[in-house]
């Protein structure tokens, strides 16, 4: 079953928040190799997350704009 944008945009936050918790583990762990990837996957992550929910936004006001 197709998930809704607003599901999709809530799991790329979920995704974001998983890598920032795994790379704090491993930072804690002093593997500063692998919690420097998982940060960089973290990072990549949010952005996803923020440029489908920007997408999302401008859907929703395009009706008001017309």
């Amino acid at each position: 079953m197709p998930q809704s944008s607003h599901g999709q945009a809530a799991e790329l936050h979920n995704l974001a928040a998983h890598a920032h918790t795994a790379a704090a583990a491993a930072h804690g762990k002093e593997d500063h190799l692998t919690a420097h990837e998982l940060s960089k996957q973290a990072l990549e992550h949010s952005q996803n997350a923020h440029r489908h929910s920007e997408q999302l936004l401008e859907k929703t006001e395009e009706p008001e704009r017309r």
